[in-house]
């Protein structure tokens, strides 16, 4: 007997007999509440996403056939040990009985004029591949190679800091009080992509064995980041670690055949030729090429040499799955500990802590040994001091006394893993917030900027210099408290000064020469963009160049332009969509009326724009969660939007407001009641 409770926030609460019926029936509710989500995401993995929503994705239908995902999923499964893998494919099992029902109330299959398709047994582990391919440093080092080809080495030093899509994250770890009795706590808000449906689906999965609450992967079995057993619960971020590397590879044609560079001369690599199919469009072949060192994913156009990607998850076949059942059986930190020593990429800080009142710190993935040049540039393929030695990095385990916390910045347990890191600021204000008794909820939404080189830039202006409109300007943003409340005028004015500023320094003299050609594929323009990356490194600029002049004419802009309003009303939301259904659309229009977002990049409340490019939300915390180790009841969540991917479902987006807001909903941790069997 399986049986589904809803919550009243329509989360579901799922009970079976075992394990593999569990799995089946999280694969049944997945299917059934995110019947398009799970689709788009699986024809993403295969490289087959533009057949179903056209020219559009034809970028990354290319890439994801040369990275090769679909074939690296399908290795990573074979190679599953026999409990795993039969309990993947009950979860496949039952995502194939329930996407029928799903895509029948899924308003983007009758627009695309699609239908969804049997899973793979291999299908979640492409899904999982997708989410995270490009989680990692290597298209920094794109930007790197740009960086040292068009301003000189000696210049990567002004954009030190993570690219778009890597940094935000927070966690941290109160510890038990034996005075009162009140075991740990552990809260934190992962940030990425605000993607809709949401890319985290609230659950929770329990059977005669274990009864978790958790965040779960649509298309993904268990709850791989975020989740509470009853007796432990965990907590991950991006733990900032480089762990892919990309390698300049010189080709040689001979016919049909592809030579690659070798230490010893040239070699064969292995080479074939796909079609993509494109709705409304001619098909396209791409082709797929792989060397020793691994796939060619782009080719430099401006050096002409192609560029290879090498994953752990392609070196070893593996990603990880072998944790997530027993991350589901854990009773203590150490069980959470000895799941993790499974796991491969993305390479996670992890924080664990358990009834018994222990709290653990974790960096958990596969870190290869090799020169340190890898971690900064595309190396050349053809030299044996880049090889990889064939060992990884162990995993840290460290036992914490006192306050833990992880925002991607660098630390003593993180620091061998990576090159580059998040700024301390979010850090250091979490852990000052946690000493004066902030409660989780005031730290998850702290809109406050920290004094950083951007706006101590404003103190070094001469008033007197300026004219009287942009005297006054100045005068305020001096006075202002840097909170980007959602309601204050202040933060909106000092948004505009600095996207006014970094448009300006699109032509400085010392970054003019970015403007060059970059050489890589579109796809990866959010990390090579130049207009894009002068915007998220202002602070790093303001301490490197004087800018005192574009400074002050970025005042007099905005000074003599119209006001610029509250921050909310610049800040808008902008959820990622595939826009294929009209439904979908007039639904995002709707939130951004019902909602005004307060936060900014370097906050806690990291809620992300690029200044200079716009001042639209498109990444922050796609959940928020506290997990009570004295009493789960007590724990509290909330995601941007809604249990359900479907826009005339009620559990759409009735999180939206609290998530705007700040507030956090109950977990589901009554008694199952089974009001709904299958």
């Amino acid at each position: 007997m399986t049986h589904v409770d809803r919550d009243q926030w329509g989360v579901p609460q799922l009970w079976a007999g075992d394990v593999d019926a569990l799995a089946r029936l999280q694969g049944r509710v997945a299917a059934v509440d995110r019947a398009w989500q799970i689709s788009a995401e699986r024809w993403r993995a295969e490289g087959r996403l533009a057949a179903h929503v056209g020219p559009a994705e034809l970028a990354w239908d290319r890439f994801a056939r040369r990275v090769r995902l679909d074939d690296t999923a399908r290795r990573c499964y074979e190679r599953l040990d026999p409990d795993t893998r039969r309990w993947v494919e009950a979860y496949v099992d039952g995502v194939n009985s329930g996407l029928a029902e799903g895509a029948a109330a899924a308003p983007e299959f009758a627009a695309t004029g699609t239908a969804p398709e049997p899973w793979h047994p291999w299908s979640p582990l492409g899904v999982f591949l997708v989410q995270h391919v490009l989680f990692s440093t290597f298209p920094n080092k794109l930007w790197h190679a740009h960086v040292a080809r068009t301003l000189g080495p000696e210049a990567a030093g002004l954009f030190a800091v993570e690219g778009p899509a890597s940094s935000g994250s927070n966690a941290w770890a109160v510890p038990a009080d034996p005075a009162t009795g009140r075991g740990p706590l552990i809260a934190g808000d992962p940030h990425r992509l605000l993607e809709l449906p949401g890319v985290y689906q609230q659950v929770r999965l329990a059977c005669p064995e274990f009864d978790v609450v958790g965040l779960a992967f649509p298309g993904v079995p268990g709850v791989p980041h975020f989740g509470h057993t009853g007796h432990v619960a965990w907590a991950v971020t991006n733990a900032m670690a480089d762990y892919q590397d990309l390698y300049r590879e010189r080709l040689r044609r001979d016919g049909d055949r592809v030579l690659v560079r070798d230490a010893d001369g040239w070699t064969p690599a292995a080479r074939h030729v796909e079609e993509i199919e494109v709705r409304g469009g001619a098909p396209e072949t791409v082709e797929v090429i792989e060397t020793p060192r691994g796939p060619v994913i782009d080719h430099d156009r401006v050096t002409g040499e192609a560029i290879a990607l090498r994953t752990p998850s392609r070196v070893e076949a593996r990603l990880g799955f072998e944790a997530l059942l027993p991350l589901l059986r854990a009773r203590r930190t150490g069980d959470v500990a000895e799941a993790l020593r499974h796991w491969v990429e993305p390479v996670n800080s992890v924080l664990a802590a358990d009834t018994g009142g222990g709290v653990r710190r974790l960096v958990a993935g596969l870190v290869p040994v090799r020169d340190e040049r890898c971690r900064r540039e595309p190396v050349p393929a053809w030299e044996p001091a880049y090889r990889w030695r064939g060992d990884y990095l162990p995993l840290v385990d460290e036992p914490v006394d006192g306050v833990a916390v992880c925002a991607n910045d660098r630390r003593d347990d993180v620091a061998a893993h990576g090159a580059d890191f998040a700024p301390p600021h979010r850090a250091r204000r979490i852990r000052a917030l946690l000493a004066d008794g902030a409660e989780p909820s005031t730290v998850h939404t702290d809109d406050r900027l920290p004094a950083g080189p951007l706006y101590r830039l404003l103190d070094r202006l001469d008033p007197d210099r300026l004219d009287e409109p942009a005297r006054a300007l100045l005068l305020r943003l001096r006075g202002w408290d840097r909170a980007m409340a959602a309601g204050s005028a202040g933060a909106g004015a000092y948004a505009a000064w600095r996207a006014a500023l970094a448009r300006r320094l699109r032509v400085h003299p010392r970054l003019r020469g970015l403007d060059e050609p970059c050489g890589f594929d579109e796809l990866f323009a959010p990390w090579t963009d130049p207009a894009a990356r002068i915007g998220l490194a202002l602070d790093h600029l303001a301490a490197a160049f004087d800018l005192a002049e574009p400074a002050a004419e970025a005042l007099a802009e905005v000074a003599a332009g119209p006001a610029p309003g509250e921050w909310g009303s610049r800040h808008l939301l902008h959820p990622v969509h595939l826009g294929v259904a009209p439904a979908i659309t007039d639904a995002v229009t709707a939130m951004r009326r019902r909602v005004a977002l307060g936060g900014d990049t370097d906050c806690v409340l990291a809620t992300s724009s690029v200044p200079g490019i716009s001042d639209a939300c498109w990444r922050g915390p796609v959940a928020r969660y506290v997990w009570d180790l004295t009493d789960r009841a007590a724990s509290r969540w909330i995601v941007p939007f809604g249990a359900s991917g479907r826009p005339d479902d009620p559990h759409f987006a009735d999180q939206l407001t609290h998530w705007a807001a700040g507030t956090l909903i109950p977990v589901p941790d009554g008694p199952l009641t089974g009001d709904e069997t299958t």
